[in-house]
């Protein structure tokens, strides 16, 4: 395609992702969370009791579908490939601590932007904080930082984190009773649209996220490095139709999709010092990983191992965060969890310098 027609069919896609994530609110997902990929796969992670936080208890098919859905549109293009091999423990202690600061903000930045079309200015805060972050990793890439090519793997190395999800759709329809669901009422957990309509929902972006290489750092990243808007214009799509169909459903329900401001906002914190931190560490994370959580997964959906690596990390770090404190909630920052986003600052810092600096030295 032209790159007139890629930058049309990338608004297109964001136009339909954004009014599917406000729909899902409307069929039972949490308010602003009609997707969210660290809140997701926290949810996923206590619904495998992997952490015993009974307010977030869930395996996600938004997330299963996601997955699926990068898988099938890639093999059907003929864009499957298993590869991986580039710093695979790095990229898991980076995505940990990607998912800390998506947990002390609250949100990926999927949700950022969901938010912010809720009305939620807390989220214009935590924009700030991303962009920042890039802008830290933007230096590291202007100075050398790579973390060294993929290689070609075995199929099946591909093949590990689709089957993985099938599983796991399996256990959701099944139940069994090592299973944890959190209760009615119980808090984010428990609030979900229906399976079917949950796994369809992250089919449909998932393969509309493949095609159109959707990442929300990329967007940033891109616009700042090379003048290109091609990926934001996704994302200022999704804000734009999640924002209308926001404003629809509010005035044709009886319940609240919109509510400008700073205060009373669903699964929210008003401390901006750490919603400032969190994205920051968030994006800072993001850049030196190549690509946002949604993006991680859609690659591994492509049989990338690497990004299948990272998944286990922001897993990895969604367990930490609720079984060690880590996590914020509406009530503000935890202190475990301001240490752990400042812990995170540091080592980020650090793989940066490591990989920027110290091989040029060599």
């Amino acid at each position: 395609m032209e790159t007139k027609n890629e930058k049309l069919f990338i608004v297109i896609a964001g136009l339909i992702i954004g009014v599917i994530a406000s729909a899902l609110v409307y069929f039972g997902n949490p308010s602003n969370m009609g997707f969210c990929i660290a809140c997701f796969i926290r949810d996923t992670a206590g619904g495998l009791g992997v952490h015993r936080a009974a307010a977030v208890q869930y395996i996600r098919p938004e997330i299963i579908g996601l997955v699926l859905g990068s898988f099938i549109m890639a093999f059907a293009n003929k864009e499957f490939g298993a590869k991986g091999g580039s710093a695979p423990l790095t990229r898991f202690v980076l995505g940990f601590f990607v998912m800390i600061g998506c947990l002390m903000f609250l949100g990926c930045p999927f949700r950022m932007i969901l938010r912010i079309a809720g009305g939620d200015l807390n989220a214009v805060v935590g924009l700030v904080g991303f962009v920042v972050g890039i802008l830290a990793g933007i230096f590291f890439l202007n100075k050398g930082y790579s973390l060294k090519r993929t290689y070609a793997q075995p199929m099946v190395d591909g093949l590990i984190l689709p089957a993985v999800q099938v599983i796991l759709l399996i256990l959701l329809v099944a139940a069994p009773a090592f299973i944890f669901f959190s209760e009615e009422g119980a808090g984010p957990g428990a609030k979900h649209a229906a399976i079917a309509i949950s796994l369809c929902a992250g089919l449909i972006v998932g393969a509309l996220a493949q095609r159109t290489r959707l990442c929300m750092v990329g967007g940033i990243r891109d616009l700042v490095l090379f003048k290109e808007s091609k990926l934001i214009l996704g994302f200022v799509a999704i804000l734009v139709a999640a924002f209308v169909m926001n404003l629809i459903l509010t005035g044709a329900t009886d319940g609240t999709y919109f509510t400008l401001g700073f205060e009373g906002q669903p699964v929210a914190h008003t401390d901006g010092l750490w919603n400032f931190l969190g994205l920051f560490l968030t994006g800072f994370g993001c850049v030196l990983l190549g690509g946002c959580p949604l993006r991680q997964l859609i690659l591994s959906g492509e049989g990338n191992s690497d990004s299948a690596i990272t998944v286990l990390g922001l897993f990895t770090g969604a367990a930490f965060a609720h079984n060690f404190g880590l996590a914020a909630s509406a009530d503000g920052a935890t202190v475990n969890g301001k240490i752990a986003v400042v812990i995170g600052i540091i080592v980020v810092a650090f793989i940066g310098c490591m990989n920027t600096f110290v091989k040029q030295e060599k």
